[in-house]
């Protein structure tokens, strides 16, 4: 009946297993992530987040049996995040020279040198008000955020992080903080920014972690309307122009899209931020048996450098490297 029909034979490359092998287009390697690692104040602490299965919180003298677990799963990047419960207005922990991430920074640098330290550059877990900044009546005060901001970079870079990543979404804040770092004799140091961060709700989880909800109000003066996809490129093409060395979109699944924009408009490396919610959602889907776990994240953090990612932020990177290692 087709003999005389013209068409493709598309199925000739999927033919077997080895076959889709050769000519996969896309491949996810251990050196693509990032993995968050929660830090808090006191002594033998090893927390699990409720909203977040298989996630810690680790004091510092426990630090090590999750970064060294991480080293032998070839895992060379971690960013890590301070929970104190000291705070003040203007969020000091952040830039204190002996604050819980400066020393963890210390402590791992000194025992796995060829770690990549990425600082979380931002206030909003150490303000008693959860804002990413100083507050001026019910607003964040830009301006004055910045001076703050830049003095938490310079700390960060000091306890020897090596890369400066800013979270805060403020205006200016890539200028500000390269001006800082170079002053401080941190040239060499580049600035990850949170390029392209929106006001979503996939935060939730992150924020019960962290203990970094805002206390009043919301963020949605200073981070992105999801609606939004042309202010993406505005908010990156300011970044690029002020000295960013990478461009992180903030989240990832749900903004592909953008991630695909900013990828085909600049030529810096590209990094997507898998954040705290959608880890939560595969998590109870895979709980409840819903799911097949394993491919699910393969899938989904594939999808996310097929649509233009070089590097990708995520707290399932032990798990995927677990994968990979037995494939």
């Amino acid at each position: 009946m087709t003999e005389h029909i013209q068409f493709k034979r598309h199925r000739r490359l999927r033919s077997s297993a080895s076959m889709r092998t050769m000519v996969r287009e896309t491949h996810l390697h251990v050196e693509d992530f990032i993995y968050p690692i929660f830090v808090i104040e006191g002594e033998n602490i090893k927390n699990e987040v409720p909203s977040m299965p298989a996630v810690y919180q680790f004091s510092l003298d426990r630090l090590m049996e999750e970064v060294t677990e991480a080293y032998e799963l070839g895992i060379r990047s971690l960013m890590f995040f301070g929970v104190v419960t000291d705070k003040d207005e203007v969020g000091s922990g952040a830039y204190a020279e002996d604050g819980i991430v400066q020393r963890a920074t210390k402590m791992v640098k000194e025992k796995y040198p060829d770690i990549l330290v990425v600082a979380d550059t931002c206030l909003c877990e150490y303000t008693s008000h959860g804002h990413c900044g100083v507050i001026h009546g019910e607003d964040v005060d830009n301006d004055k955020s910045l001076e703050l901001l830049a003095k938490t970079a310079v700390s960060q870079a000091k306890a020897g992080a090596d890369i400066i990543a800013p979270s805060n979404m403020m205006d200016g804040f890539v200028a500000v903080i390269r001006k800082a770092l170079d002053k401080a004799g941190y040239t060499h140091i580049p600035i990850m920014s949170y390029a392209v961060k929106y006001a979503s709700s996939f935060y939730g989880p992150f924020r019960d972690a962290a203990d970094s909800t805002p206390q009043f109000g919301d963020r949605k003066t200073y981070q992105m309307d999801p609606a939004n996809r042309l202010e993406a490129i505005r908010e990156a093409q300011s970044d690029v122009e002020e000295g960013a060395d990478f461009l992180m979109v903030k989240p990832a699944l749900s903004y592909l899209d953008i991630i695909r924009d900013v990828r085909n408009e600049f030529n810096l490396p590209v990094v997507a931020y898998n954040v705290s919610g959608e880890y939560a959602m595969v998590k109870a889907a895979s709980q409840n048996g819903w799911i097949d776990e394993d491919k699910l994240v393969i899938e989904m953090l594939t999808s996310m450098k097929r649509a233009g990612a070089d590097i990708i932020l995520t707290y399932f990177a032990k798990d995927v490297a677990k994968t990979l290692s037995n494939q």
